[in-house]
């Protein structure tokens, strides 16, 4: 699952075509700050035009454009939205929610992670613990005295519509399979699994036919999308090499656990062949997504950070040259996420928080 560490606190967020139809509709309305204002943007984060905050308290993450870029759909945990663990909500992406609250499309039962929009616009995939339990999972957040992320066997994958009727079950096989994304030309959806007993990227058709394993080594592949053509997958990697790493990833793998604190991103080919690794970094890189040329890959990591934070936001052409920094917090940012027209980028954020746990969505208008 993709997690939110949202620092100082270690709360966990259960940590995503045709071409695709361009929209007039402006995700740059009324509270929209510019560069340069009393804004939410750092001097150094050239790349941002201007940025808008469309959450306002609890966990959110993992805002996911609409083919046609017209809406967004994202999981929180707020509970002043009458929630215990995450759910799914949809939002137009001229909207934003500080007094009121979003439709949610998810049953509200379980837990879910991972929602992704299907080419049409109206229905989307997402995980979810709901047949096994109605009630949120427990989080065990450390084991051992580590950071860990818990790695629920009772998740799988469903399709639902835009009123929170689920329409099929993609998924069946016992274990964890969650994390799916769908390719923007609109034919594949990959996602992990544990049904080879290990957390594997696979593959499989938009009405769950046709599972293709992907990777097959040891350790854990999760967090994959497509290049905007389709042809590529870039996502963050586990590799245990040493003995007492081995025995360690597949004992806590055993419990259903998996550590997240040394990740690399990894990249190849929609079908898994030419396999490379992207970063040598150290510490944590995950929630990788493609720059809209497919040339470069946006994630977060905290390789330059001391103590374990901050997150901040990087960018690194697919041939791992030219390392970049593109945000300059001094908490959490991550998850970036480009609309299918490359104007603008959703991203998670501990900014403008006053001080809370609170993880906040934000949309930024991108200049190059």
């Amino acid at each position: 699952m993709r997690i939110i560490v949202v620092l100082c606190y270690l709360i966990v967020l259960s940590s995503c075509k045709t071409e695709p139809k361009k929209t007039d509709i402006d995700p740059k309305p009324r509270n929209t700050l510019m560069a340069g204002e009393d804004s939410l943007i750092y001097p150094e984060e050239k790349h941002f035009k201007s940025i808008r905050q469309i959450t306002f308290g609890g966990d959110n993450a993992e805002a996911y454009w609409s083919f046609d870029d017209s809406k967004l759909i994202f999981q929180s945990n707020n509970s002043e939205w009458g929630l215990e663990c995450d759910q799914m909500f949809v939002m137009g992406i001229s909207e934003s929610f500080k007094e009121t609250k979003p439709p949610m499309v998810s049953t509200g039962l379980g837990r879910t992670t991972c929602a992704y929009f299907l080419p049409d616009n109206t229905h989307f995939v997402y995980g979810s613990t709901h047949l096994a339990d109605e009630a949120c999972p427990e989080v065990p957040l450390r084991k051992n005295g580590d950071y860990v992320w818990p790695v629920y066997d009772s998740f799988d994958i469903f399709v639902a519509d835009l009123e929170g009727n689920i329409v099929t079950q993609l998924t069946k096989e016992p274990g964890y399979d969650a994390e799916a994304t769908v390719s923007p030309i609109g034919d594949k959806i990959v996602f992990t699994s544990m049904r080879s007993g290990d957390l594997e990227l696979y593959t499989m058709n938009l009405d769950g036919s046709n599972v293709q394993q992907i990777t097959d080594e040891l350790g854990y592949d999760g967090g994959a999308f497509f290049s905007p053509d389709g042809t590529k997958l870039i996502f963050r990697a586990s590799r245990p090499k040493t003995l007492e790493a081995i025995k360690k990833y597949k004992e806590l793998l055993a419990e259903g656990l998996v550590e997240p604190t040394d990740m690399e991103l990894f990249i190849c080919n929609a079908d898994g062949s030419d396999l490379k690794q992207l970063t040598f970094l150290g510490n944590a890189n995950w929630s990788p997504f493609f720059h809209p040329s497919g040339k470069k890959v946006l994630f977060s990591s905290n390789f330059e950070a001391e103590k374990g934070f901050p997150f901040n936001l990087y960018m690194i052409d697919i041939d791992g040259k030219n390392l970049k920094r593109i945000t300059h917090g001094e908490t959490f940012d991550a998850f970036p996420v480009f609309s299918n027209n490359g104007k603008y980028l959703a991203f998670s954020s501990n900014r403008n928080n006053g001080g809370t746990r609170d993880t906040n969505l934000f949309i930024a208008e991108w200049q190059e």
